[in-house]
């Protein structure tokens, strides 16, 4: 009835020509499968999301080239029609875009949907640029099939939890056999099981064969892992297309509305084709295997995008930078990830040895830095500037400061992009020290509590089937080493205690429904224990207390519901009490 090709592809927000080029490609091996439909996702044109790049004259200008530019490519295969997303000029008041859909064939622009449901809660703000789209469904005969057309947002809404409108009550009420949704979906923990149980109620419910595809990469703080997947209504998910990858599949759809590989695809046990597609598991990867892959496309692409090859680390021989380490190599090869030991007066012989013993594990190449003198100078210049000798919390901060100039210094001499290696629980908290260890381009942990952090270092050491990183670096306990015998939870809390109490605080509902009931549990009975309350209080106000530090961090890649940076936009100058 309809032969559909998924484009799943990895744009690069801006560069429109490279775009077109990908989408070009796409298209050909959509002829080559006999497709009558190529689908690319959500502002594939730009790239999702542009943000205040939209607003630029320029910029526009560029977009409207690259739509002439894109409808030139479709003659190139006039039996094809391409299912694309850019922005377009919107006409009457308000904002002066739309986010749309377009249709195009053989050099016109058959169908234009705009989408009507703009997100702006969480890392969302399409409604400061984008007019919603007219309350009606869109369809257009392709072949011998009516294709019903949303974007994105359009479709999370059937239950009417969230906006007065329901795209899918008007794509009902048109029937079609199938109903394309293209998407920029971002991921994180649970997502993908979120998206698979949303379509799969609303094709139930208005007996609808969906398609829904996805972009993937990272962009900025945001990685989108594709999983494009096709669901029908008696069956749920029967497709789903690689995770964290490109993958530009051809299925076709029968005249009873179910999808089938084509002859010879792997994902048919019949080598002729002719077999519908099997349900999809709900199982999806392991937790830590998820954060793993994203954290390395995330990195990957921030790399390349940005213009770096290289990047450096600071190894204190604690567990962050070991896991930082052991994902850059995991993303960028050995080859690209330098590491740096700066001991100091209060550094401990084991955590130099662990260093040298991780770098060996990931075969990358360790400098050695002592920060003793600088730190000497420092202290002598400052006594003798200001008449106090330096000690405490400025000392410490020192030393930290110290390791930070050291390293952006040879970020500068050598143009390695520099990775911070703070994690959730230490940045909720302001356990870490502004323009030291805050120093750098990109977080690659910044979104993982520090019980997640050993639980992912197992992990990897799993996935090896060897020590990557050694076992004395997990089993030792977290010390930022900048006083004698000082240890983490002299200040904090045990690292249990204190996650399931930022969770609780920090994420709350937006936690998956078994994580949301085990923190808010644990917080009730911890606050009914001797003591219990006052901890807690003290947690909130660190957190509060330290939101002028986040908002100087640098971009930390998201992998849980809700991630600081644009996922959680919260004052500095507030009375939180």
């Amino acid at each position: 009835m309809l032969r559909v090709t998924i484009a799943q592809l990895n744009y690069t927000v801006g560069d429109i020509a490279g775009n077109i080029l990908r989408m070009t490609e796409a298209a050909r091996q959509a002829q080559r499968d006999g497709a009558e439909l190529v689908v690319f996702s959500e502002l594939s044109l730009c790239g999702y999301y542009p943000g205040d790049m939209l607003d630029e004259p320029s910029f526009l200008q560029r977009l409207q080239q690259g739509l002439h530019d894109l409808l030139q490519a479709t003659r190139e295969f006039p039996q094809l029609h391409w299912v694309v997303g850019a922005p377009t000029r919107a006409q009457g008041p308000g904002k002066p875009l739309h986010n749309s859909l377009l249709v195009l064939h053989n050099g016109q622009i058959r169908l234009r949907y705009d989408k009507q449901l703009l997100p702006t809660y969480n890392i969302f703000d399409e409604r400061r640029h984008f007019e919603p789209g007219a309350d009606t469904a869109k369809v257009l005969r392709i072949g011998s099939c009516q294709v019903g057309f949303l974007v994105c947002e359009d479709g999370w809404n059937d239950l009417g939890a969230d906006y007065a409108t329901n795209p899918f009550i008007r794509m009902g009420d048109a029937a079609p056999d199938l109903v394309v949704s293209i998407n920029a979906s971002p991921s994180h923990l649970g997502k993908r099981e979120q998206r698979h149980e949303v379509f799969a109620q609303a094709a139930q419910r208005h007996a609808l064969s969906i398609l829904y595809v996805n972009q993937v990469g990272g962009q900025d703080q945001i990685v989108f892992d594709g999983a494009s997947f096709a669901v029908v209504p008696d069956h749920g998910v029967v497709f789903e297309a690689k995770r964290f990858e490109e993958d530009v599949r051809t299925l076709e759809l029968d005249a009873q509305g179910r999808f089938q590989p084509l002859e010879g695809d792997p994902l048919s046990g019949d080598p002729l084709g002719g077999n519908p597609l099997p349900q999809i598991s709900s199982q999806g990867l392991s937790t830590m295997e998820f954060y793993r892959r994203q954290i390395v496309l995330g990195l990957t692409d921030y790399a390349r995008r940005c213009g770096f090859r290289q990047v450096v680390v600071g190894s204190s021989g604690g567990i962050d930078s070991a896991l930082t380490l052991a994902l850059a190599v995991d993303a960028l090869g050995a080859d690209n990830v330098r590491a740096i030991t700066m001991p100091s007066h209060y550094s401990s012989s084991g955590s130099v040895d662990d260093s040298v013993q991780l770098c060996r594990n990931l075969g990358i190449q360790l400098h050695e830095h002592p920060i003793k003198d600088l730190v000497d100078t420092y202290a002598r210049q400052f006594e003798a500037s200001f008449g106090e000798p330096l000690k405490g919390l400025a000392l410490e901060n020192l030393q930290a400061r110290a390791r930070g100039t050291t390293l952006m210094e040879f970020s500068n001499a050598f143009g390695h992009l520099l990775l911070t290696t703070g994690n959730k629980s230490e940045v909720s908290v302001g356990y870490c020290t502004l323009y030291g260890d805050t120093n750098g381009g990109l977080g690659l942990i910044g979104d993982l509590y520090k019980t997640e952090v050993f639980a992912l270092s197992r992990h990897i050491n799993e996935r090896a089937g060897r020590e990557l990183i050694p076992q004395a670096i997990i089993a030792k306990p977290p010390s930022a080493e900048l006083a004698p015998g000082q240890k983490d939870e002299d200040s904090l809390p045990p690292y249990p205690v204190l996650d399931e109490i930022l969770k609780w605080q920090i994420e709350g509902r937006h936690l998956s429904g078994a994580e949301y009931e085990h923190a808010a549990q644990f917080v009730a009975q911890l606050m009914e224990q001797p003591g219990g309350s006052e901890l807690v209080a003290r947690v909130q106000k660190l957190v509060f207390r330290s939101e002028y530090k986040r908002r100087q961090a640098p971009p930390m890649l998201r992998v849980r519901p809700r991630a600081f940076g644009t996922g959680r936009q919260m004052p500095i100058a507030a009375h939180y009490e």
